[in-house]
């Protein structure tokens, strides 16, 4: 193959690292990863809090306005749902009733339990006392005070303030953010700090029972709502609520859990009470589907922050395209899953001086393994690269020409774009 190679489909293209680098965004029914910043205002008692109509696209769930510190907890809800008495359902005019019991030890209480105490509230405020100030989610995954969120919640700002489930409130610090994902780590200094499990994302499936829990509007702490998997590998073009930036975001879990302004960076737990993604972005022109980033890629920046390492991700330096089967019959490739290094308007696809310059790669060269482990459609480039650091040496099995060869690939370390 040569680099004549064509693409139908720009949006297809993408870095296995740095979707930054990628052409530049068009309008899409997507809001998110950019908190709006506005003066605080006083809330308004009279409005409910729900979003108005007409509102549109996909929205950072992470709320800007007068903060206000709640009391509700996820023990007050469990509380609400504990012992009672049977009740006898009528069924229209039969004779017959059902009884209807709550299981106080049901799957989702269990699993709350688990989490629910690690959950906090991140207040944060941008420009001092009279600027702007904002409210997200988070959780504690290190008693040593990690604490994981989105990097929307905390971009940009110049004191955060860290509430948790037990009503104990500490100044927090931002220790790093995630030069890949919307994501950053804060750090608090606290004693018997709770710690959530966390799972694993590997192995989800459409349908498995998905619970969300975080503090909508900055109010209403530890909220808690279920739903379903719905789907994984999502992708979406996700921009500020003030339209003035945009991230594609790529392979994160849909769910139809509920998920609201001021979910941002809280958990996306599974029935055994461990976390597998962390809120991130909501379609506003719809109900139902809300969006995660799987835990798994967020793990390894969670390892650096508690060894004390500034948070890095690796870098091979090339843009390229999942292989389909589509794709494989419109070029007449001869796989039809693999990473097709390229882009679709012609520009170069090895970045100069990047680890894929050294090692040899090129335009039209098709990446089919990773340490030889197949590229496939579950598997993608991207995702198998996440679990080594800038440093490591990877072997990338190469289709070129006709032929296979090994290409020696010594990771770098992915640069940070303004």
């Amino acid at each position: 193959m040569t680099d004549q190679t064509s693409f139908s489909n720009p949006d297809q293209v993408r870095s296995p690292e740095m979707q930054h680098y990628g052409p530049p965004p068009s309008r899409e029914p997507y809001r998110a990863p950019g908190v709006p910043t506005q003066a605080p205002a006083a809330p308004n008692a009279s409005q409910p809090g729900r979003r108005g109509p007409g509102a549109g696209g996909i929205v950072a769930v992470a709320l800007v306005a007068g903060i206000v510190s709640g009391s509700l907890s996820a023990v007050a809800v469990s509380n609400l749902m504990g012992p009672r008495q049977a009740t006898a359902v009528p069924t229209g005019q039969a004779t017959t009733v059902t009884d209807v019991t709550i299981d106080e030890s049901s799957a989702v209480i269990t699993a709350v339990g688990k989490v629910a105490p690690a959950v906090v509230t991140i207040q944060s405020t941008i420009g001092g006392t009279l600027g702007a100030t904002g409210s997200g989610s988070g959780f504690i995954y290190d008693a040593g005070g990690f604490i994981l969120t989105n990097k929307h919640v905390v971009a940009d700002a110049t004191s955060l303030t860290v509430i948790l489930d037990d009503g104990r409130t500490f100044p927090g610090s931002v220790y790093g953010i995630d030069p890949l994902t919307d994501l950053a780590i804060v750090t608090i200094k606290g004693d018997d700090l709770p710690a959530a499990p966390i799972g694993s994302s590997a192995a989800l499936e459409p349908g498995q029972l998905a619970i969300a829990i975080g503090n909508p509007l900055g109010t209403y702490e530890n909220t808690v709502t279920t739903g379903v998997v719905s789907g994984i590998g999502r992708q979406i073009r996700a921009s500020s609520s003030l339209q003035d930036s945009s991230d594609v975001l790529r392979n994160l879990i849909q769910t139809d859990a509920a998920i609201n302004p001021g979910n941002s960076g809280g958990p996306l737990v599974n029935s055994a009470g461990q976390v597998i993604g962390i809120n991130t972005a909501i379609n506003e022109d719809a109900e139902g589907i809300g969006f995660s980033i799987p835990i798994d890629v967020a793990k390894p920046i969670m390892a650096q922050a508690v060894a004390g390492q500034q948070l890095v991700r690796p870098w091979i330096g090339v843009y390229y395209t999942p292989i389909t089967r589509a794709l494989a019959d419109a070029q007449h490739l001869p796989v039809d899953a693999g990473a097709l290094v390229g882009t679709a308007d012609g520009s170069a696809a090895v970045f100069p001086d990047s680890p894929a310059e050294r090692a040899g790669l090129q335009s039209g060269d098709i990446i089919v393994s990773l340490n030889g482990k197949p590229v496939t459609a579950d598997d993608d480039l991207s995702l198998l690269v996440l679990p080594y650091a800038p440093g490591d040496t990877i072997t990338l099995g190469v289709l070129r020409d006709g032929g296979q060869r090994d290409l020696q690939v010594t990771l770098g370390e992915l640069p940070v774009l303004p």
